[in-house]
């Protein structure tokens, strides 16, 4: 009787759910990436069927749990298709095991001379293609732990090795359901907006198919962001350090948090002493000192010259070698054509960092960081700022964006995590970008972040 009632009265929800389950099932086992259309009809379909989740069962915090768990667990057994990194994820990982420093070596310097240091290393570097192969790795410490884990548990399977990744970003995604809905709890926000992340297909699809870390990073940044937010800063510190240690892109936030200490009170002490802003400065020394420490420390089995220079290097080639699914920088490309004739992506790349560093500062000295809340949407519109003018934008990156959005009114990451759809076409293209499709997809994220940034403040200025 309970089960009839029960199916009777949540009949479309499940049937939502087990909808969803059958086409995430098709996208891990059932696709091409060259078959746009059904890549494309897959993924608009799941986009729809989240948003009406999410609408339908905001109060029925357990079942939408239930389902961020299982959607990902879909994908256990399935061999990436949109995405060739983990196979160097994987060759990284082995290369630990067998004694070699990752950062120092290339695949291609082995299989060149028909050198095979590692299990199946000639299916990896095939796996992961030429591209890949010929750089340097410039995975942080944390990724190289958790690819060394992998080699312990499945040196010799690929598919073991993925599981094995699928299980750590999993865990990672649990962590930040935990630490995401406290500390919404703590902000007073509604705490369903977890799952503007949780659910959202470009997060299942991109973390735990395609095995890409960020969702490790968020974890990380999240759980900071709430020993912050509870006045332990040393402990979030070293958090944020380990964030750094996923992916670099929370050293973009560092400087933001400059007024958060100046103007933030962490004890009654600190508001009773005579001497406030002095106690804020020490404070603020020593969560920076923290973060820098444990970022070198964790880095240190890896250290040496040779390794600064080769790191530093592959790191730049993304500023001034790669280019993918880019907005602004397109823009500028197009008009160094028209001048020069040629692709001026080193001379723009440059310019890129000082856009960003810029954007850093005014974020950081404009802005009343005092509050975490207040904290994030700088975060939000950094990264933004950063991505926006970037020359390289897979559909992962904009992960943090989907996150951060969580604890804030706008939207305009949600929607861009929907038009990302449009970047696959190259998949199905022979790696050649549709500019018509790309404006499209640019059109409307820039309209959405123009309305909410600066029309509806007018609006309600008005009101």
């Amino acid at each position: 009787m309970f089960n009839s009632t029960f199916l009777k009265l949540n009949k479309t929800p499940l049937l939502m759910a087990l909808t969803s389950v059958l086409f995430y099932a098709s996208f891990a086992y059932d696709l091409v990436r060259t078959d746009y259309t059904k890549l494309f009809t897959l993924y608009i379909a799941l986009f729809f069927l989240f948003y009406k989740l999410i609408q339908v069962n905001k109060d029925n915090f357990k079942f939408l749990v239930v389902l961020a768990i299982i959607f990902r667990v879909v994908f256990l057994f399935a061999i990436p298709n949109l995405s060739q990194d983990f196979y160097r994820f994987i060759w990284d990982g082995r290369m630990i095991i067998q004694g070699f420093n990752p950062y120092l070596y290339t695949p291609e310097s082995f299989i060149n001379i028909n050198i095979f240091p590692i299990a199946q290393a000639q299916e990896l570097y095939n796996g992961m293609g030429e591209l890949n192969g010929s750089h340097f790795t410039n995975y942080p410490p944390i990724k190289q732990l958790v690819f060394m884990i992998a080699a312990l548990l499945s040196g010799k399977s690929i598919i073991g090795s993925a599981i094995v990744f699928r299980i750590f970003i999993l865990a990672a995604d649990i962590g930040t359901l935990y630490f995401g809905k406290k500390l919404l709890e703590r902000l007073n926000l509604p705490t369903h907006n977890i799952f503007w992340y949780l659910l959202n297909p470009l997060i299942i699809i991109e973390l735990s198919g395609n095995l890409h870390f960020e969702g490790i990073m968020i974890f990380f940044l999240v759980w900071s962001l709430y020993l912050l937010h509870s006045g332990k800063w040393k402990w979030a510190a070293i958090v944020f350090a380990l964030s750094i240690s996923v992916k670099l892109i929370p050293l973009l936030f560092l400087p933001l948090f400059f007024k958060y200490f100046i103007q933030h009170r962490f004890t009654k002490s600190d508001v009773a002493t005579s001497k406030p802003l002095r106690n804020d400065i020490i404070n603020l020394t020593g969560f920076y000192a923290i973060v820098v420490l444990t970022t070198l420390l964790l880095f240190t089995p890896f250290f040496s010259s040779e390794f600064i220079n080769n790191y530093t290097k592959t790191v730049a080639l993304w500023f001034s070698d790669f280019e993918f699914n880019a907005s602004i920088y397109y823009i500028a490309r197009s008009i160094g054509y028209a001048i020069t004739g040629y692709n001026e992506i080193a001379i723009i790349g440059k310019f890129i960092p000082l856009i960003t560093i810029i954007s850093v500062l005014g974020f950081t000295f404009l802005r009343k960081n005092n509050g975490v809340q207040k904290l994030i949407i700088s975060m939000l519109f950094v990264t933004t700022v950063y991505y926006f003018t970037s020359t390289t934008i897979h559909p992962w990156y904009i992960t943090i964006l989907v996150f951060l959005s969580v604890f804030t009114n706008y939207k305009f990451p949600i929607v861009w995590s929907l038009m990302l759809v449009i970047s696959y076409f190259a998949y199905a293209n022979n790696y050649n970008e549709n500019l018509w499709l790309i404006t499209i997809e640019y059109a409307v994220v820039f309209s959405v972040f123009i309305y909410e940034v600066f029309i509806v403040p007018r609006k309600q200025k008005i009101a």
